[in-house]
């Protein structure tokens, strides 16, 4: 994620020919004075001067608070199995801004990312556009350069003022409605769901993984004639307790057809509603394939584990939802005796305390590092944050990398390390590990 651009500084040249990847994301942070700066209004003008007319692709939109990253993941890994070929957007990235562009299957080339940038950059003339902006209309010239026949989106936040959503879903999901983003999307969850929902439109077909959608979200549902296949209503989830990995098996039971979800690394909510939706999309995939694709599915930063002896955990959950999620998972592997170490790091506008209480009861050990990034927070303020979640023995650490070489000399074999919070956080953690 960018930092904020100076508004009084001057505007930046533009890169020239042979500028990297590099030069361009410098560019694009320092072209627009906010990194936020919701609204449709700037981005349709530029979309509408790089396409004549909607993209010939089926859109797929993923909005919500929690799980968007991994419903899109499963989306676009079964309608590649489908025979489909699929783009697939999604943000922050971890280690290379190339993993927010995917091109039927892998990320996009440095070179492709150029040439979009040249030809957003050629389209917007004077019109001013954010980090998030100009990366999402390149994403788009990328997929319609490659041909491709589903583009399958993540929201960046909220849903209705994205830029993500200049263009029209023909299928949306909406994953989850809880409070994050307070300052742009409301505190709380009519308010935000409202927000969400804006990805619909009148007759798409639609799902909503979880059981409980906030009233704003089926008023807006019910507006625009859509029927919502809903968690717990249109399909149902059952588990019961595995050997071996510590996670429950899960059933996944759509139109009388059971799916057995694999448990463990990716939130089966998410999992759920992606085979939902591509049961619809594609009805003609077995269930054979669709177990098989998600049975090997996984998502970098997304409860990936990345060490053994001890068992080492990467987790971008950031907020209390995501927490709660997050503490789930680590109690199905935690058994008597095995401890888990917690290496924390969190940006300033998130609810530290909500995430504190939601991890209290499993974690044993707090390393809390400082994020030296705009809106990061000091340990030490950490540390303040968590004392009002009653978690009053907590060490601070200026890096990630200290904090995370501490919680590993602390641990025994057989006990557990998480890294998580901010995408930061979790980038930094990833980085030292894969070394």
């Amino acid at each position: 994620m960018p930092p904020p651009s100076n508004p009084s500084a001057q505007p930046p040249a533009s890169p020239g020919a042979g500028a990297t990847v590099d030069q361009w994301l410098a560019y694009l942070e320092a072209i627009h004075p906010t990194e936020i700066d919701l609204g449709l209004d700037r981005v349709l003008v530029v979309m509408r001067r790089l396409f004549r007319r909607k993209p010939q692709a089926r859109i797929i939109t993923v909005a919500g608070t929690n799980g968007k990253g991994s419903a899109v993941a499963a989306t676009e890994a079964l309608l590649r199995a489908a025979g489909r070929r699929v783009g697939a957007y999604t943000s922050p990235h971890l280690q290379r801004y190339n993993e927010r562009v995917r091109l039927n299957g892998d990320d996009i080339s440095d070179d492709a990312l150029v040439r979009a940038f040249e030809a957003v950059e050629a389209a917007r003339g004077s019109v001013s556009l954010t980090y998030f902006e100009f990366g999402t209309l390149a994403a788009f010239v990328a997929f319609a350069d490659s041909g491709l026949d589903d583009w399958v989106l993540e929201v960046g936040l909220g849903g209705r003022l994205d830029a993500v959503n200049v263009l029209d879903a023909d299928f949306a999901i909406l994953t989850s409605v809880d409070i994050d983003h307070v300052a742009f999307l409301g505190d709380n969850r009519e308010v935000i769901g409202f927000e969400k929902a804006g990805v619909l439109r009148p007759g798409i077909p639609a799902v909503y993984a979880d059981t409980d959608p906030p009233r704003s979200v089926l008023q807006q549902a019910a507006a625009q004639k859509i029927r919502l296949a809903m968690l717990g209503r249109d399909y149902q989830l059952s588990s019961e307790p595995q050997s071996g990995s510590g996670f429950p098996e899960v059933i996944l039971d759509y139109e009388n057809q059971p799916v057995r979800l694999p448990a463990g690394p990716l939130p089966v909510k998410s999992m759920a509603a992606a085979v939902v939706a591509v049961r619809q999309l594609e009805p003609g995939l077995s269930v054979s394939a669709i177990e098989q694709v998600l049975g090997s599915l996984s998502v970098p930063g997304r409860f990936e584990r990345l060490g053994s002896s001890p068992d080492v955990y990467l987790d971008v959950g950031h907020n209390p939802h995501a927490a709660d999620w997050l503490a789930g998972q680590l109690n199905s592997l935690k058994s008597s005796g095995r401890r888990v170490h917690a290496v924390y790091g969190a940006l300033a506008d998130k609810d530290v305390e909500g995430v504190g209480k939601a991890m209290a009861g499993v974690v044993d050990a707090w390393y809390l590092s400082s994020l030296k990034v705009p809106r990061g927070l000091s340990a030490h303020d950490l540390q303040a944050r968590l004392a009002k979640a009653g978690i009053a023995d907590a060490s601070a650490f200026e890096s990630v990398g200290e904090a995370l070489e501490s919680a590993l000399s602390a641990c025994s074999p057989e006990d557990i390390v998480v890294v998580f919070g901010s995408f930061f956080t979790v980038a930094e953690g990833r980085e030292i590990l894969l070394r």
